[in-house]
C-alpha cells in the first residue's frame, strides 16, 4: 500500500461515518512515520482502522470499504474496521500516535486525520500477534534500522500480557536483533 492509497481509504471512511479522525493500528500504520518504508513492509492491501471518537462504528467502515466490497473490487485495496482492543500495545501508546493529515478528496471538504501507531508500538503489536508474517515484519524493521531492539525491549514490560508472553517477545526481539546485526 502507498500513502496515497491510505489517504484514499481514510477520505472514504470519513464520508462513511461522517467523522474525521481515525486510529490506524495494522501494519500500514507504518506509513505514518515511514511513508517510504521498504516495499516488503507495505505489501498489505488492507488498512486496520477505527473511528477515534466512536470505535463502535468500525463495522460501518468494514461494510462499505471492507474485503469484497465494491470499493475493494474497484481499487484493489480496502479498509478493515477493527476496535481499539485489536492491537496489543505498550501502555502510553495513545500519547505516541503519529498524526497524518489527509487532504480532502475531490468533491469533499472533509479533512481526515490518521493517528498511526508509532513504529516501535506497531512492531510490538505485531510481535504480540505472533504470526510468522509479524515476526518477519519485525525483522525487516530492525534490519532497516526503523526500530531499535533496545527501545522495543524497553517497552515490553508495559504491555498487558502475561509474563510468559512478555518473556517470549523479549527473547524473539533479542534473536531478531542478532539476526539483523542491530543489537543496540
Amino acid at each position: 500500500m502507498r500513502l496515497d492509497q491510505l489517504e484514499h481509504i481514510l477520505g472514504a471512511a470519513a464520508n462513511v461515518v461522517e467523522e474525521d479522525e481515525f486510529v490506524v493500528v495494522g501494519s500500514q500504520a507504518i506509513l505514518g512515520t515511514e511513508p517510504d518504508a521498504p516495499k516488503i513492509l507495505l505489501r498489505s492491501l488492507e488498512v486496520d482502522l477505527y473511528p477515534r471518537r466512536s470505535p463502535e462504528r468500525a463495522d460501518e467502515i468494514d461494510g462499505a470499504l471492507g474485503d469484497g466490497s465494491q470499493f475493494h473490487r474497484t481499487f484493489g485495496y480496502y479498509a478493515h474496521g477493527v476496535g481499539p482492543e485489536t492491537a496489543i500495545c505498550p501502555a502510553g501508546w495513545e500519547e505516541r500516535l503519529v498524526a497524518v493529515r489527509i487532504h480532502p478528496r475531490p468533491g469533499s471538504d472533509r479533512q481526515a486525520v490518521a493517528f498511526c501507531l508509532e513504529i516501535h508500538d506497531l512492531v510490538l503489536s505485531k510481535c504480540a500477534a505472533g504470526r510468522q508474517q509479524d515476526w518477519d515484519f519485525a525483522l525487516v524493521a530492525l534490519t532497516e534500522g526503523l526500530v531499535t531492539a533496545s527501545e522495543l525491549i524497553g517497552r515490553v514490560d508495559a504491555m498487558s500480557l502475561e509474563e510468559a508472553g512478555r518473556r517470549e517477545i523479549r527473547s524473539m526481539v533479542d534473536g531478531l536483533a542478532r539476526r539483523s546485526g542491530r543489537t543496540g
